[in-house]
C-alpha cells in the first residue's frame, strides 16, 4: 500500500475508521477540529454513527452509553475539553468500558492558547475524575505512529475493558506527513457484559459505575488495580536510541523526542555520547526499563514542553541512583535542538 500525505488529525480519524470504530461523539475545539470534521464526513460512509454533541460533557456520556451497549467507540478533544470530560471518563473506568479518547494538547492553563504543549501530562496520567481509576495513555511521536497507536488503543481498550487515551501534542495534530494506514478492521470482540437486551439470559445486563456497598466497592477497586498491574506487566511500550554506550541519557516523549534526536546527533558530533529513552506508554510508565537504561550514566536530562510534569515520574523511576535535570518550554513555545545541546553541556562535569 502506497503512503499518503495526510494531516495528523485526519490520519488519526482515518485510522479509527479503518480499525472499525462504530461510533464517534465529540465537540469542536482547536487544535483537533479536523479530526471531528473527518469523522463527520467519513464515519457514516463506513456504516458508523457520528454525533456532534452539544458539549464535551454530553459527548463523553454518549460515549458511555454507546460503549455500554457494546459499540466500538471513540471521542476526541483538546486540553480544556478533556478537562470537562473527566467525570465521564471516571464513570467509563468504573463501569469497565472499552473506549478510546484522543487528546490533542494545547497550551494552558485555562483556555490558554492553541499552540502545542505537553502540559496535560498530569491530566492524562493522574486524571481529573474521582476515585482510584487509571486510564492507559499512549504517546505517539509523529503522524504515522499516531495512526498505529490509535489502532493499538482500540485493541488495548478491548483487552482490558478500560478507557485508553492517545495523547498527541498539537504539532502532531496539525502537521502533514506521509502515512500508511492499516486498512483491515480489527476483528469483532465478544461483549457478554454489554447492555444489548436479554438475549436468552436469565437476567438483563446492567452497566453501572455505582456501588453503594462499601465492601463490594473496595473489592471492585482492588480488581481494577490488579488490571492496572497487568497492564504494566504486559503492555509497557518505549523506545531507546543509542543508549548502550551513552554517558548522558535524555528522556522525552511525543514530538519533542524528535527534536531531542537531532540534539543527540549534534552532541555526538561534538564528542558527547548522548542517548534517548522515549516512553510510548505514559501510563503505565516504563519505570523499570528507564531505571535500567539510566544506570551508569553521568546524569539524566528530561526535556518537555511543560514545566516538568513527566519529570516527577522520571525521578520516581530512577530512585535517586543518577542525577536528574530538566529543560522545558511552555505556553506553546517549542525548544530548538541547540537548546537541548546547551542544556546537556551545562550539566556536564568539567564543561
Amino acid at each position: 500500500m502506497a503512503k499518503i500525505l495526510m494531516k495528523g488529525n485526519e490520519a488519526i480519524a482515518q485510522a479509527a475508521v479503518s480499525a472499525g470504530c462504530e461510533a464517534f461523539f465529540g465537540y469542536p475545539i482547536t487544535p483537533q477540529n479536523e479530526l471531528i470534521e473527518y469523522m463527520a464526513k467519513y464515519l457514516a460512509k463506513n456504516n458508523g454513527v457520528f454525533v456532534q454533541a452539544e458539549s464535551e460533557l454530553a459527548a463523553i456520556n454518549m460515549v458511555y452509553g454507546a460503549a455500554g451497549a457494546g459499540a466500538r467507540v471513540m471521542t476526541s478533544s483538546s486540553s480544556p475539553g478533556i478537562a470537562l470530560k473527566q467525570e465521564g471518563i471516571s464513570y467509563c473506568a468504573g463501569a469497565e468500558l472499552p473506549v478510546v479518547i484522543v487528546s490533542v494538547s494545547r497550551g494552558g492553563p485555562g483556555l490558554g492558547g492553541i499552540l502545542p504543549s505537553q502540559a496535560d501530562y498530569n491530566q492524562a496520567t493522574r486524571g481529573g475524575g474521582n476515585g482510584d481509576y487509571k486510564v492507559m495513555v499512549l504517546a505517539p511521536n509523529g503522524v504515522q505512529e499516531a495512526t498505529e497507536l490509535v489502532r493499538k488503543a482500540f485493541e488495548l481498550a478491548e483487552k482490558y475493558r478500560n478507557p485508553v487515551m492517545v495523547m498527541a501534542d498539537g504539532i502532531i495534530g496539525q502537521m502533514m506527513e506521509p502515512v500508511e494506514i492499516n486498512p483491515e478492521p480489527l476483528p469483532p470482540v465478544d461483549r457478554p457484559w454489554a447492555a444489548e437486551g436479554q438475549r436468552g439470559r436469565a437476567q438483563r445486563n446492567v452497566v453501572n459505575s455505582m456501588n453503594l456497598d462499601a465492601y463490594k466497592l473496595e473489592q471492585h477497586n482492588r480488581d481494577l488495580q490488579a488490571k492496572y498491574e497487568r497492564m504494566e506487566r504486559e503492555d509497557v511500550m518505549y523506545e531507546t536510541v543509542q543508549t548502550d554506550d551513552a554517558d548522558v541519557l535524555l528522556v522525552a516523549y511525543g514530538t519533542p523526542s524528535r527534536i531531542v534526536k537531532s540534539a543527540i546527533a549534534t552532541l555526538r558530533e561534538q564528542g558527547i555520547k548522548a542517548g534517548l529513552f522515549r516512553p510510548k506508554t505514559l501510563l503505565p510508565f516504563p519505570s523499570k526499563q528507564l531505571k535500567a537504561a539510566a544506570q551508569g550514566k553521568q546524569f539524566v536530562l528530561v526535556a518537555e514542553l511543560s514545566l516538568g510534569q513527566m519529570l516527577v515520574d522520571v525521578k520516581l523511576a530512577i530512585e535517586g541512583t543518577v542525577p536528574v535535570h530538566f529543560y522545558g518550554r511552555t505556553g506553546g513555545v517549542i525548544f530548538e535542538p541547540s537548546e537541548i545541546v546547551d542544556a546537556v553541556k551545562s550539566h556536564r562535569k568539567g564543561d
